[in-house]
């Protein structure tokens, strides 16, 4: 397996959950990001598989480092992240280019399921 993750989130513990979700089933997270910004540099620079994303972040949100990744390569693969009741941004980031979200707090089997349907 081995498939190569970028994890964006501004919530350091947040990343190391899904992490180590996703490292003891057999993926690679090649790198983290805390913000937008920081995310469409490690995309350039890692080129990962697959990025899973927070909605809401400082400095740029989630939806718009979609829009950029997504114009940098338009098969990038990406999974939103968001907390309950931000339908409307949901929406905005799959219009945007995302393959699927998951809602936080994050159940370990929603987030491998989206990850396995994402990279399929």
């Amino acid at each position: 397996m081995g498939k190569r993750i970028l994890l964006v989130d501004d919530a350091a513990f947040m990343r190391m959950m899904i992490k180590d979700i996703l490292t003891k089933n057999g993926y690679d997270i090649v790198g983290e990001a805390e913000n937008g910004l920081k995310a469409i540099e490690k995309f350039k620079e890692l080129a990962p598989e697959l990025v899973i994303m927070d909605i809401t972040m400082p400095e740029m949100d989630g939806i718009q480092a979609v829009k950029e990744i997504k114009a940098l390569d338009k098969d990038a693969k990406i999974i939103m992240c968001s907390a309950m009741g931000q339908q409307a941004m949901v929406i905005e980031a799959i219009q945007s280019g995302a393959r699927d979200f998951i809602v936080k707090p994050f159940q370990a089997d929603r987030i491998l399921e989206s990850v396995r349907k994402v990279l399929e």
